[in-house]
């Protein structure tokens, strides 16, 4: 933990490949309505695209722990980028929406390796004192991609086709390699634990059920009697693996953590938030695009501010926790996301762009505040032994509220357009402007879920000496 060229390198190295996952997810959401056009499809209908890339991240990333602490975060990080390198070609080559999804599945599979391993890496790395500092600096770096990932997106759609968007992430690939040969440490459990089948089968097939029964109940392509059926049998599964994760000696992901109050709390609180946050990515584009009718590069640099934001309230989080503490920055932050949200909803042909940058702004920087805290102190209480299961847990449990946020939102869409076409763009801005209240409204009441904190809570890892970081 303390050498001093591994603390230099380390945040560089994981930074590079969350470059070309966040690069590769915002380039994707900009060019929607033109995959949709290729494929013959309609906008909304290819949430699938992206909610099955979200959902292969929550149901792998369970298993990327136990993976890391068996073959070491080394070879299993390196793995994690060649998948998510091959996939992306896959990606550029499909030929109809079925071999899209199937490519985004694998490439998601890429991913949930690449970011519980590498935050893993951060945390054996650095001591609590400076993991705050730590975890922003990786993120900066990564927050380049949806800088640049609205405008690249668009501007290759424009110019030359959708395709290409996915074939970027070849040379950002080999360059991560390259790295990680380089400077990635070798971190290995020290009792590697078996591998939970029975774990895996039942939180896995549940969760992914669950995830699809929301995208097929937006479809309207299954009836309300198999829909509440298989909406049982989803949950079913998840209750039976919470039964069965208090009973076996190694279950994929250990439950008894949630009894850690700012671990529970981040977590379960964290995943509430993104409920209503987690559809703007897909939405954002789709006002822009088919509610405002502006071309794909247009929709891309309205999106930039967001990341702009972002990048700078990183350098800016770790003095306002320090200063006002996690409880009242996540109470009041939360709020301010949610109102942000909802402003959304005045957005349309008549709106200043400066004003749409404005609200792009704000966005950014409470979003990027609000997941800092988070993500952080979701291990002030936790053990260095149990670092791997807690990223673990934080990584799936993330990913899952990404992947459902993403569903609710299109969800809401469709059930405000009312199935009027998507063409009729008066309808559709309509719509979104009813979803962006919905969700904005969702966003204000999940800060209730923060008032359990304490006012010192978060204190190990929000303070202390960080004159050691890069």
């Amino acid at each position: 933990m303390s050498n001093p060229a591994i603390k230099r390198y380390l945040p560089w190295v994981v930074a590079i490949a969350l470059f070309m996952e966040q690069l590769d997810s915002t380039i994707v959401n900009t060019a929607i309505p033109a995959i949709a056009a290729s494929l013959h499809v309609t906008p909304l209908s290819l949430k699938a695209v992206v909610a099955s890339y979200i959902l292969s991240l929550a149901v792998g990333i369970p298993v990327s722990g136990w993976m890391a602490d068996r073959y070491g975060t080394r070879r299993v990080f390196s793995i994690a980028v060649v998948i998510f390198t091959l996939s992306s070609i896959l990606c550029g080559l499909a030929v109809n929406v079925s071999m899209l999804i199937a490519a985004r599945i694998l490439q998601g599979m890429g991913a949930a390796m690449m970011m519980p391993v590498g935050r893993l890496a951060i945390i054996r790395t650095f001591p609590k004192s400076e993991l705050l500092m730590a975890m922003n600096f990786v993120i900066i770096p990564a927050l380049i991609g949806p800088l640049l990932g609205p405008t690249v997106g668009g501007l290759i759609v424009h110019w030359l086709s959708w395709r290409e968007i996915f074939f970027i992430n070849v040379p950002v690939g080999l360059a991560a390699l390259f790295l990680i040969h380089r400077h990635m440490p070798d971190y290995r459990g020290d009792a590697p634990r078996p591998l939970d089948f029975t774990g895996l089968a039942l939180f896995g097939s549940g969760a992914a059920l669950l995830s699809w029964l929301l995208e097929i109940f937006g479809e309207h392509e299954i009836g309300m009697t198999p829909a509440v059926i298989l909406l049982l049998v989803s949950l079913s599964l998840l209750v039976a693996y919470a039964w069965h994760a208090n009973h076996a000696a190694y279950p994929l992901l250990r439950l008894t953590l949630f009894r850690v109050r700012t671990f529970r709390v981040a977590v379960v609180g964290g995943f509430i938030t993104r409920l209503g946050v987690g559809g703007l990515p897909f939405l954002l584009p789709l006002l822009y695009q088919l509610g405002l009718g502006l071309p794909a590069w247009q929709s891309g640099l309205l999106m930039m501010p967001t990341a702009a934001a972002a990048m700078g309230m990183k350098l800016l989080s770790g003095p306002i926790l320090r200063r006002y503490g996690y409880r009242k920055v996540l109470i009041l932050n939360t709020v301010m996301m949610g109102l942000t949200i909802s402003f959304f909803s005045w957005v349309d042909t008549a709106t200043p762009i400066a004003l749409i940058v404005v609200l792009g702004l704000a966005q950014g920087f409470f979003n990027s505040l609000q997941f800092s805290s988070m993500n952080s102190m979701a291990y002030a209480d936790i053990e260095t032994s149990d670092s791997s299961m807690a990223s673990t847990i934080s990584s799936s449990l993330q990913q899952m509220s990404l992947s459902f946020g993403l569903a609710c939102g299109s969800l809401i869409t469709s059930w405000y357009l009312g199935g009027l076409p998507q063409t009729d763009h008066l309808a559709v801005i309509n719509a979104l402007h009813y979803a962006f209240l919905t969700l904005g409204g969702l966003t204000i009441l999940s800060s209730l879920s923060f008032w359990t904190l304490h006012s010192r809570d978060g204190e190990s890892v929000s303070k202390g000496n960080l004159q050691d970081m890069p």
